[in-house]
């Protein structure tokens, strides 16, 4: 178990790199803080590297953790590589990961393009998670996955589900020549989202918070949707309409 008392030790220095997207880039790495987040890595056997622990807090005798190095650090040396104000005292290197094959035939997708809000991205992954959906797909324009925003606003759902960054134009023909229906979402030319019956599987596209979704993209898909609007407001958050839309959708019968 090593310990470090400074906030210019080397090894502190790495782990500040991480709190970019160049170096988590460079080095395939990212942080994540907090008990809840370390937790839901462990139970989901993340690639995890290495803790990090404040020396004023202890490991819960219940994490299975014994297989992870440890180095015990300052108060001041945690504040040092946080993202947050009030650091837990708990934090996680764990290398960034891939997925195994999907049967992208049965999969029910959520598909984000350009969305760049952290807490927006970390929110629908969650949601995705919550409404048993099978993968993310991340296009070009989106915020960092490893952002430290991002991965707090998903509350661990990361680690549950495939989460995949790439070009949205080659994912939509893939899947649309699996016969995955791709639903996109958008005022001009779509449908009232209550008045369509579902199909599965299905792939949702939702776009920025300003601009929506590509216009090309929309191009390619089987149906493009909207939500009612009742009030003044002339939006719904993305995150908020993909929830709406994403429990909407699977409710359709297998």
């Amino acid at each position: 178990m090593k310990r470090i008392q400074s906030t210019k030790n080397s090894q502190v220095k790495e782990w500040k790199k991480l709190l970019t997207k160049k170096g988590r880039e460079k080095m395939g790495l990212f942080l994540i803080e907090g008990f809840h987040l370390v937790e839901e890595a462990l139970k989901s056997h993340a690639p995890l590297v290495e803790l990090i622990v404040d020396e004023k807090k202890e490991i819960p005798p219940s994490w299975n953790a014994g297989h992870l190095p440890v180095t015990i650090v300052t108060e001041e040396v945690m504040k040092a590589i946080s993202d947050t104000e009030t650091p837990q005292g708990i934090a996680a290197v764990c290398e960034q990961f891939s997925y195994g094959d999907i049967d992208w035939t049965q999969a029910n997708v959520l598909l984000i393009d350009a969305v760049q809000d952290p807490g927006n991205i970390g929110t629908m992954i969650r949601t995705a998670d919550a409404a048993g959906i099978d993968a993310v797909i991340l296009g070009e324009g989106c915020a960092d996955l490893y952002n430290p925003k991002v991965i707090r606003a998903t509350q661990g759902s990361l680690f549950h589900l495939p989460i995949i960054r790439g070009n949205l134009w080659e994912w939509i023909e893939r899947l649309r020549e699996k016969n995955v229906a791709i639903y996109g979402t958008a005022l001009e030319n779509g449908e009232d989202y209550r008045h369509i019956k579902p199909v599965r599987p299905f792939a949702l596209l939702v776009g920025n918070e300003g601009s929506g979704v590509h216009k090309k993209l929309l191009q390619m898909t089987t149906k493009n949707l909207y939500i009612p609007i009742y009030g003044q407001a002339e939006s719904l958050n993305v995150a908020v309409a993909a929830g709406i839309l994403l429990y909407h959708l699977r409710d359709a019968k297998a």
